[in-house]
């Protein structure tokens, strides 16, 4: 049984502009209790041609974890557009919040995002060059993608982890 249960990811502040944080509300429940810490982390899909352009906005360390009920709002800077392929910025990509045990990942959330113009004049007829400021970020919350993989969560009780969803609802609330 798998000793982290995420209940709920619920985005705030969306839609919102490109340039505003992304903002996650987590909830999940630890079963029993962690010697280690959880490592929760935000990647924002640069391109879907390459990984090179995928960036980690964030990355952080919750602990100790003890057995119970838990929630974090977990924010992040958007990506750097310097760092995106400019052909890239505006349309639809991915974000992925991650977790992990030890170095091991078991979970991960994927959002489809869409990235657009504000103004419809703008959608229609897009400028020669990226306008970031006046774009929108829209995650589209409905339609999370969920996978779960075993991990061992304590090596001297040899507890695996054997469960392994992909889909999801609404909110990505796990049971």
């Amino acid at each position: 049984m798998a000793a982290i249960q995420i209940t709920n990811v619920t985005i705030l502040d969306n839609p919102t502009i490109f340039t505003n944080p992304f903002q996650f509300e987590i909830e999940y429940e630890c079963l029993h209790d962690l010697k280690d810490d959880l490592e929760w982390k935000l990647i924002y899909v640069g391109s879907a041609e390459s990984e090179k352009y995928d960036q980690v906005l964030d990355s952080v360390l919750v602990g100790p974890v003890y057995a119970g009920g838990y929630r974090f709002v977990f924010q992040a800077n958007p990506p750097d557009v310097s760092k995106l392929p400019m052909e890239d910025v505006v349309g639809v990509t991915v974000v992925l919040l991650t977790c992990s045990y030890r170095g091991e990942e078991f979970i991960r959330v994927g959002y489809y995002v869409n990235n657009e113009y504000e103004d419809e004049e703008s959608r229609e007829n897009p400028p020669a060059q990226v306008a970031v400021e006046r774009l929108v970020r829209n995650v589209l919350a409905e339609k999370p993608r969920i996978t779960k993989w075993s991990i061992n969560f304590d090596p001297q009780a040899g507890m695996i982890d054997n469960t392994s969803i992909n889909g999801g609802d609404g909110n990505a609330m796990l049971y």
